[in-house]
């Protein structure tokens, strides 16, 4: 793939993620706090694939994407440390909310998790934007 390529998907990713951010605001301000907490991992889901494009790396399972951004960008301290307890913190949180029917999530987690998404896709945005890959 070439750079240009490279970049392209990069930039639809990361777009992804910001729509995902977005939605993970509305639906806070709707207090639909699982909802909210869902689509945050999203953002960063969507973030990691936007870096991991340009290493032509997918998969389709959240811990191959997971373990590769981990082991690429967070391992080799090319992005900071911290982003590895948010990935962990909003994983284990969607997946409780997704798929545990008595899951309960307080406003004051959830808003938690929302600003842990929005430092990680800035995070993100920069280092994209550092190495010139954004629009």
């Amino acid at each position: 793939m070439e750079k240009t390529e490279k970049k392209a998907l990069s930039n639809i990713r990361l777009q992804h993620a910001e729509e995902c951010f977005e939605d993970s605001r509305n639906c806070l301000s709707s207090e639909r706090y699982k909802n909210s907490a869902n689509r945050s991992y999203y953002a960063i889901f969507h973030a990691m694939r936007a870096v991991l494009a340009l290493d032509e790396y997918d998969s389709k399972k959240h811990s191959g994407i997971i373990s590769e951004f981990r082991k690429r960008y967070i391992k080799t301290e090319i992005l900071p440390r911290q982003l590895s307890s948010t990935i962990i913190e909003l994983f284990d949180i969607r997946t409780s909310s997704d798929y545990d029917d008595f899951f309960i999530i307080s406003k004051e987690e959830v808003i938690k998790q929302y600003e842990n998404a929005a430092e990680f896709v800035e995070a993100i945005k920069k280092y994209l934007n550092d190495i010139n890959m954004t629009e």
